[in-house]
């Protein structure tokens, strides 16, 4: 139960082996920039370094930050619109010569999460929102995933998306106070709570580590919790989608 797990992010592209029986990294995480422009021949080479990096022979697993479906590409979320529409699996599969799974990142996230974090066994709806460079979400009914849910693309102010509003990278960006971004993230937990009555909402990515400095600011009786798996959600969750390619 060993697949290479590549977490595909808007600023890195990280891997590394994963032994999914034990929930454990088999050796360091190799992390490469994203290339700019974020175009497919130039993210997908880069991907294919990082297989490389790991001498690796057999299925990969890749969380993709956009909405993906039967591993096409529907939308080009934060990369270059010469995204739309490609095949995804197909062509990273073609450049590395081995069978691969393309999912959602969040979608990724969230499956780490609820298989071995918080959301292992919740009943109901679960929602888990990684808060990055932008705002995915992965969502969950009675533990199976409900594919492509991203909540981070809701209209705010401006008829600008949240994510453009909310996410952590907004906060560095600005050097905003956990008050001050904390009340910001709280329009996206309201956002949620207007479409959905969740059982539990978890936090993922960058922003799980300091949960403590703004929860207070983040107005709902439904529970809020920071992953488990943390940051390293993405890459054991593009290996569980990968799964089935053993």
């Amino acid at each position: 139960m060993q697949i290479l797990g590549v977490d595909v992010g808007g600023t890195g592209i990280k891997g590394v082996p994963v032994n999914l029986e034990k929930e454990e990294y088999l050796g360091e995480r190799f992390r490469l920039d994203t290339p700019v422009p974020r175009e497919p021949k130039a993210m997908v080479n880069t991907i294919a370094e990082v297989v490389k990096h790991w001498d690796w022979k057999g299925p990969v697993g890749v969380g993709f930050p956009t909405v993906i479906h039967k591993g096409k590409a529907l939308e080009h979320g934060n990369l270059d619109k010469s995204w739309l529409g490609v095949q995804v699996d197909e062509m990273i599969s073609q450049k590395i010569g081995l069978p691969v799974n393309v999912m959602n990142d969040a979608d990724a996230a969230g499956l780490a999460e609820m298989e071995f974090g918080v959301g292992k066994g919740v009943e109901g709806l679960v929602i888990v929102v990684t808060v990055g460079t932008g705002i995915g979400s992965g969502v969950f009914y009675n533990g199976e995933l409900i594919p492509n849910f991203e909540l981070g693309q809701m209209r705010y102010k401006k008829k600008k998306i949240i994510e453009k509003y909310a996410s952590r990278r907004v906060r560095l960006d600005n050097n905003m106070s956990f008050k001050k971004w904390g009340k910001r993230f709280n329009k996206f937990i309201q956002l949620t709570m207007q479409v959905s009555q969740p059982e539990m909402i978890i936090i993922g990515g960058g922003a799980s580590k300091n949960l403590d400095e703004y929860i207070k600011y983040l107005k709902t009786d439904v529970p809020i919790v920071a992953a488990h798996t943390r940051n390293h959600a993405g890459i054991i969750g593009a290996a569980l989608g990968a799964r089935h390619l053993l």
